[in-house]
Formats: structure tokens, C-alpha cells, sequence
């Protein structure tokens, strides 16, 4: 396998850093500079800040947020076990893309079943034990 085999990954990388560069310098060099005492003033969605910035917040507030991570994650974990699906539910090697018959196995079902069950486990264990409630 030779610099062919990784050559659309690095046009891609070069592609997104030149557009970064070029939608950036485009917005630098057409904005304009007019600034005003209301621009410069913090807002958060509109709303006018409240309070002060060191305000602290609730712990099931990072609770959701890290329980967002973690479901985060194992989607990123899935697209790769859709991509290996046909090869990892074949007991042998793939001939031309295509299982031979009668050489399925439950495997690659199998793993993932497992991973979703553990998830799906925690999630009914935070939401038993109210983590998901904004009381």
C-alpha cells in the first residue's frame, strides 16, 4: 500500500485547511469595521447577560452533558462496525465483497447487541435514578 492509497485523504485535508483559510481571510476582508458600544457588550442568544460569569451551575447540568458524550461516542463506535458488518458476520474470508454461502455467523450482530445492551443498561439506570430531570 503506497502514498496512492492515503492520496484522496490528503486532498481532502488539503482541501477543508484551504477553505478554512479562504472563508476566513474573505470574512476578515469584507466585514465592516463599525464598532459600537452595543456590539461590544456580551449576549448569549440574543438575551442580555444576567448575573455574574463565575455563576454556578447545577451538577445534572454536567451529568447530561457528559451522558451526551458517552451516546456521542458510540456512534462514532457504529460507523465503523457498519462499514466491517459484512466482514465481521462472514465465518470466512470475504471472496470479490460476498459472504460464501452458508459461512454467515452471528458475530458481528452478536458485539454489537452486546455494546448497545450495556448502553442501553446505563441509560436505564441514570434515567431510574433521575439524572435526566430538570427539576
Amino acid at each position: 500500500m503506497g502514498l496512492n492509497a492515503y492520496l484522496p485523504i490528503l486532498m481532502l485535508i488539503g482541501f477543508v485547511v484551504v477553505n478554512a483559510a479562504v472563508i476566513i481571510g474573505l470574512s476578515q476582508w469584507a466585514m465592516a469595521r463599525q464598532p459600537t458600544k452595543e456590539k461590544g457588550e456580551a449576549y448569549e442568544s440574543g438575551i442580555p447577560a444576567l448575573g455574574d460569569a463565575r455563576e454556578r451551575f447545577s451538577v445534572k447540568f454536567y451529568l447530561v452533558a457528559m451522558l451526551f458524550i458517552v451516546f456521542d461516542i458510540e456512534t462514532v463506535f457504529l460507523v465503523p462496525w457498519g462499514v466491517a458488518f459484512r466482514q465481521l458476520s462472514c465465518a470466512v474470508p470475504l471472496v470479490d465483497g460476498v459472504c460464501a454461502a452458508g459461512a454467515t455467523s452471528f458475530f458481528g450482530l452478536g458485539e454489537m447487541l452486546v455494546f448497545m445492551t450495556i448502553l442501553a443498561v446505563g441509560l436505564a439506570y441514570v434515567w431510574r435514578k433521575g439524572a435526566l430531570q430538570w427539576d
